[in-house]
Parts: structure tokens; sequence; C-alpha cells
């Protein structure tokens, strides 16, 4: 907390005997003086950012941060990009999100589809007739990007890094845990109770008879408790590794006849030699049903899926019942969001590579986007310079550390590997028709990351979402267009600042690559720990050190409370390093900075960490997140940096540093 010092002082008299009785008693009453306020040395996180912290409070969402802001500026800017995109576009991309945006805004044109957009798939499902038309109509619907029975989808090949295969996984239901549908407790039943009011709502607005609602709610509920019987707990679903099950994709059509697997893979455009599928009991029991199930159940089915994916675009009494039950019940949300966030969370999901991709055109100049890269490259050659000179690390293991720091990757405002932006025109006729074209597209470039040497055909973020990350499987660092502006890469500030605020989070997410994760990736990409037990030894040995320093930091926002220094110990071991790095980086480039720009680095990564949080999102974040706190994330590297010592001339054993043997150095 910052006190403010006394306004003025007491007047008291020069002479004590004169003073009257009632003048001692306003002397014993008085205040006593405020507490200095904090400075660089006793407190930087609170001194450098004291105007900040004065200026802000939590307000309705719990929470305000830097990066909170950050996020926000990049959201508003996305719907100023969609916007000038409607009104005046200046290529056929921002055409096709001008038109798509503009259609979404128009209420009234929305009310008048109704139900329109999803009519042509109502139809091909009403067109079911026996087992053998059930398969094509599934893949037709996984093309248009609304996934049923199972999942399919593009992802990391766990035995081969360098490419993409295909994975088919449980899915198909409408509630988001299949434990649902087999407990019998009285708040699940009741929760059942309601998820079936809300099937029958939206399999009246697709046009099921009236007095058809009943058995055809009864039918779906029926095939979707069957799929969650056969399905893994959320908890088996966890571990990657033990959801990885590659098998020939030509062995598919073999076994699974009734589900026409092959035929559904060649639909998508995937043409692979194998994908992985963890849960072969599952897709058996699924491809007995086909050949068992009436017609009707299946038609039931489908139209309910279909309904319930688009219902967020579709006209009011859609949206209406999906936020009902979505939204109220299983998200406890008091409200729907404005039209304008709804409309964008839509294009996000559907179009968002389109909109990454004007998106880096309008917001990241060119020479931002080279200052950032020339800054990185920077601070992986510091990285190799801290490697060489880190006495953890074996001979063996130093060789294996360079030879994949060798072959990082930078990539930075967008992917390296552009799109294929050909659409079908949306016009603005019909919000929900464009959000069809639209996952279309998006489905088809998502299939087109299986095979080899697809692997970093583009990232798992969008352009247009602030992140800064380490790629573990492609060894490579991402950062996203929206990333680069303030507070991250503020060009208004001088380069030392840069260093500290965005060369700093670079430091921290290159360290991932060489840390306890990094470990079991090696310069081949090949999942191997190339750690001996000296080098995972000598992590424990650091990260307790690390976990002692942290453990004993009060919580600033929850009276009484440390930090869980377990909890977030790998992330404060990366902010350690990352400070490390970012600093040996700018001293290189500046040897001859000055004080003021010594200090101007240090204010860079201060004001990255800002927050306010109420008390219930503090024990919130308290109990879940990786991080420490902001107070601690920036404190709590400075303390075990002499170079912060040196530019705020800090003494040896105060608040914001350590004594020399106190203090964590990964790289001394």
């Amino acid at each position: 907390m910052n006190l403010r010092p006394l306004g003025c002082a007491l007047v008291v008299s020069l002479i004590a005997g004169l003073a009257s009785p009632a003048d001692a008693q306003k002397k014993r009453s008085s205040k006593p003086k405020a507490a200095a306020a904090p400075s660089a040395c006793s407190d930087f996180y609170a001194s450098a950012n004291a105007d900040w912290l004065r200026s802000h409070t939590p307000g309705s969402t719990g929470s305000v941060s830097a990066l909170e802001e950050l996020g926000a500026r990049a959201r508003q800017q996305q719907r100023d990009l969609l916007e000038a995109a409607s009104k005046s576009p200046q290529n056929n991309v921002q055409k096709l999100l001008g038109d798509f945006w503009a259609s979404g805004l128009d209420e009234a044109a929305v009310e008048r589809d109704g139900a329109q957009p999803i009519a042509p798939l109502i139809s091909r499902i009403d067109a079911i007739k026996n087992a053998k038309d059930v398969s094509p109509a599934i893949a037709a619907l996984h093309q248009v990007g609304i996934p049923v029975l199972f999942n399919f989808g593009a992802d990391i090949d766990l035995g081969d890094l360098n490419r993409h295969i295909g994975y088919f996984a449980q899915g198909g239901l409408g509630l988001p845990d299949p434990a649902y549908y087999t407990r019998n407790d009285a708040d699940t039943q009741a929760l059942m109770g309601r998820y079936r009011n809300y099937v029958e709502k939206i399999l009246a607005l697709t046009g099921t008879p009236q007095g058809q609602l009943s058995s055809d709610a009864q039918s779906v509920i029926d095939l979707e408790t069957r799929i969650a019987r056969a399905s893994k707990s959320l908890l088996d679903l966890r571990n990657p590794r033990a959801n990885y099950a590659p098998v020939e994709t030509a062995s598919l059509a073999k076994r699974y006849k009734r589900l026409q697997l092959g035929d559904f893979l060649k639909a998508q455009g995937v043409s692979d030699d194998r994908v992985s599928m963890a849960n072969p009991e599952l897709f058996a029991q699924l491809d007995g049903l086909v050949g068992s199930l009436k017609p009707a159940q299946w038609k039931a089915y489908l139209r309910w899926r279909v309904g319930d994916a688009m219902a967020p675009y579709l006209a009011k009494p859609f949206r209406d019942a999906e936020f009902e039950f979505r939204g109220r019940v299983l998200r406890g949300l008091a409200s729907p969001p404005t039209r304008q966030q709804a409309v964008l969370d839509a294009i996000t999901l559907a179009a968002g590579p389109m909109v990454g991709h004007e998106y880096a055109a309008r917001y990241l100049p060119a020479s931002t986007d080279k200052r950032a890269e020339d800054i990185a490259a920077q601070l992986r050659a510091a990285l190799g310079e801290a490697l060489d000179r880190d006495t953890r690390l074996s001979a063996s293991a130093k060789t294996e550390a360079k030879a994949k720091l060798d072959k990082l990757k930078i990539e930075v405002g967008t992917p390296n590997r552009d799109l294929d932006y050909t659409v079908q025109p949306m016009g603005r006729g019909s919000f929900g028709s464009n959000m069809l074209i639209a996952s279309t597209w998006r489905h088809r470039e998502e299939m087109k990351r299986i095979g080899r040497g697809n692997a970093d055909r583009r990232w798992d973020v969008l352009p247009q979402d602030p992140a800064l990350a380490y790629d573990i499987a492609q060894n490579r660092l991402i950062v996203t267009a929206a990333m680069l502006q303030p507070p991250v890469f503020d060009t208004g500030k001088d380069a030392a600042w840069l260093y500290g605020s965005y060369g700093a989070l670079v430091g921290h997410e290159l360290s991932h690559g060489f840390d306890n994760r990094g470990r079991h990736v090696d310069a081949k990409q090949e999942l191997r720990d190339w750690w001996t037990p000296a080098e995972a030894s000598a992590w424990d040995v650091l990260g307790k050190r690390v976990a002692a320093q942290y453990g004993g930091y009060d919580d600033p926002e929850l009276s009484g409370r440390k930090i869980n220094a377990a909890q977030t110990n790998e992330e404060s071991i990366a902010d350690i390093a990352g400070v490390d790095l970012a600093w040996s980086a700018f001293r290189k480039a500046e040897p001859a900075a000055a004080k003021p720009a010594q200090q101007s680095f240090y204010k860079g990564w201060a004001s990255l960490w800002p927050q306010k949080l109420t008390p219930e999102a503090a024990q919130q974040r308290a109990a879940t997140s990786v991080h420490a706190p902001g107070k601690w994330r920036t404190n709590g590297p400075l303390r075990n940096e002499p170079g912060f010592g040196e530019a705020y001339a800090c003494k040896a054993g105060s608040a914001m540093q350590l004594a020399a043997d106190q203090q964590v150095r990964l790289f001394p």
C-alpha cells in the first residue's frame, strides 16, 4: 500500500513549558507520521508502477493488469480493422472480412434469416434413408466445421515432430464431460433435465414437429449416453502420450466399414499414410451403432448437433436458448456478450487467420518487426554465451544444447508460411451462411497441416492475440503481431527499456528450450531426455533455492498468505533467466550505457507486471496460476541481479538486493 507523507507538520511550541493542556492533548492524539513512499531499493514494483497502481481498480471483471489492457487494446484494434474493412476494403481478404462483420452486426437481417443458413444441412440430414447414408452425412458436417459423433483434427506427431498427423478422438457430446451421462446424483440429474429441455428447444427451432420433440430428444440423449459410456474420462485425456496411437490409414476402411473412415479422410482432403486413434474400442462401438440404430435416431441426433453448433450465429430464439443453457447454466454467466463482441468471437473462430493476416499488415510496422527480430536474435546469442559458462551442464549436454540453440527459429508477427485465402464469396445477406463458408475454409486449411513437412505450417496462436511463446515441438520462438505494442514493445521508449521488457520476455521463453521441459526434445527434434542424472540433480538444487526464496514472499493481495512457490517455480526460474539474459544482451549492445539507461532497462521489466485484483480473483489466481503475482514477477528476479543493485545503488542485504551468497544466478 502507498501512504502519502503528511501534508504539513504539526505546529508545536518551541518552549514546552508554554504549551497549554489542550495543546499537549492534541500532540498526544495526533496521527503517526505516514510511512515513506516505496523506493527503488525497498519495493521496485510499487515505486516504478506507482502512477499505474494509483489510477487502476479491478472493476467488474475482478482483475486488471498491464497485459490485460494490452489484450483489450488488441481486441479493439480488431474491431476497428473489421469496421474499416466493411466500409472500404483494400483487398479480397478485407472484402470477405468486411462482409462477414457487416452481416453479423445487421441484427435485423439475422432475424429475417431465421434458420435458413442451416436449411441445406438439415435437408441433407433429412435425406438419410439407411445406414449407408449416415457416414457420408457425418463427413459432410465435419467438412463445414461441425464435428459430430467424434473429433478429428491436426496435431503434432509425437513420433516425428517434423510433421502433423490427424487425430481421431472422442467427441460428439452436447455436454462437456462424459461423466454427466452416467452419474446418478441429484445435481447431475437436475442438470440433465435442463439439458433435455435445451435439446427440445433446439430441435423445435430446426423444424422438428411438436409431437415428435420428446421422443427425438430422448433419442439424442440415448445416443450421446452410448458415446459417453465408451469414452475416456477427462482425467485420462490429459496425458498426450496416452492419447497417441498411430495406425496405418489403409487399415481404417477394413476395420470400420460402416463408419467408412477411409472415405471420411478423403472428404476432409487428407491423404497421409497414418493417423492416431487412441481409443479404437470407442470407434468400434460407433461403427456398430451406424449399423444398428434406426435412421430416425441418427437424423434426430445430427439435426440437434447442427442446431446446437450454429445457435450462437442464428436468430434470437436460437441464441437465447443456447445462452440460457450453455452461458447461464454451464458457465455461470449473467448476461450474453455485446453484439460486437459476439460477432468478433465468431469471426475469430471461423476466420481468425484471415484477421491475423490483415491485422499484422495494419498494426505492425516493418521497422518494429525488424527491431523485434534483431533483439530476439541478440537474446539467442546471449543464451549461447550463457550456456558456454553454465556450470550445471556436462560437456555432452552442453554440446546438445548448443546444437539445439543453433537450430532455434525466430518467427515474428505472422507465421512464415501463409495460407490460401481462396474462399467462396460471402456477401452481407446472411451471417449464419457466412459462418459456414468461413468454417469450411478454416477446416480445409487445418486439414492441410496433416502430412510430412507440415509441422511448421502455422502457429497455435493467432497473430492478433498477444502472445510470446517458445514452441517446444518446433524449437521456435513465436512473437505475435499484437504483442509488439506497449507495454511489451513501446517504441516511444529508449532501447534499454525495450531490452528490459520485450527482451526479458524473449529470454524467459528461450530458456524453456533448455530447462526441465526443454530437456525432453533434442536438437534433432526427437523426444528424448538429453540430460544426464548430473544435470537433473543440478536443476533440482536450483529449483529448491528458487522455491525457498519465493516461498517466503507474502501474497500482495491475500493478507497472511505466502505465494505457492512450488506451483510457480518453473516460471519464476524462467523470469530470473529472462532478466539475466536480457541484461547481458543490453550491456553487449550498449556497453557504455549510463545509469539512466541502466535504470530504464529495469523500469521496462517492471512495466509488464502491474495488476490489481479483488480478493476473489486473487484466491482463484493463487490456486491455479503458474506465475507469481505481479509484484514478485518484478521484484523476485531483480533481487538476484547485481546489475539492479548497481543501477540504483541498493545496498547488499536490502529489500531489493540480496547478499551475493544468497542470490540465485543461472548463468554465473
